[in-house]
């Protein structure tokens, strides 16, 4: 299992845009067939901060994630466009 968690900060006035694409990415992320979980989370006191919580098989099925169409478009041409931080951390299972 390959678990990640990916800190994003955006403009104020991205919110809304921002907000979209979180919605169709996620929806599309979710039909991959090595996604386990995919959940994105503004936070509750810094709404223009958002936390996404990703799990996969494995790194061929994250590797198939960034390759795909959906993250290419809502990914790397939307929100990576907007954002003006971000922060990725690897997590290593226990169990």
């Amino acid at each position: 299992m390959v678990s990640l968690l990916v800190w994003f900060k955006f403009a104020p006035e991205d919110r809304a845009e921002v907000a979209e694409l979180l919605r169709v990415l996620t929806a599309e992320t979710r039909k991959e067939p090595g996604c386990v979980s995919y959940i994105p989370h503004p936070l509750q006191e810094d709404p223009d901060t958002v936390l996404i919580y990703e799990q996969y098989r494995d790194e061929q099925a994250l590797a198939a994630h960034r390759d795909s169409p959906h993250f290419k478009k809502y990914a790397a041409a939307g929100l990576y466009q907007k954002m003006r931080e971000r922060n990725l951390q690897n997590l290593i299972d226990i169990v």
